[in-house]
């Protein structure tokens, strides 16, 4: 992929919805939630402040992040992969890993 986002804006990969509930129910296309949680592939430089500066991003690339129901804009690559376009103040929060 070819695509570096601008500024404070990063470009994620939604993680696929729930098929099935916990009681073993397979959910038709239509019943399924939007995915709120995503792998970003790429990162822009950071947010220009008043001052001339740039505040690098809190995030980086192959972080597991959760981020609002309705965020960003939803793009298809020439490839045929579904993205997300979004700002970092979109994202809620990135998961760790447990050590």
């Amino acid at each position: 992929m070819k695509l570096q986002p601008l500024a404070d804006r990063i470009i994620v990969k939604p993680l696929d919805a729930i098929e099935k509930t916990k009681g073993g129910i397979l959910l038709p296309e239509t019943a399924k939630e939007k995915p709120q949680e995503g792998k970003i592939v790429a990162v822009g430089k950071g947010k220009l402040l008043d001052n001339g500066s740039v505040h690098a991003p809190e995030v980086k690339v192959g972080d597991r992040i959760l981020y609002g129901k309705y965020s960003g804009s939803e793009i298809t690559t020439t490839e045929g992969e579904d993205l997300l376009i979004m700002r970092e103040d979109d994202i809620l929060a990135v998961f760790k890993d447990a050590k």
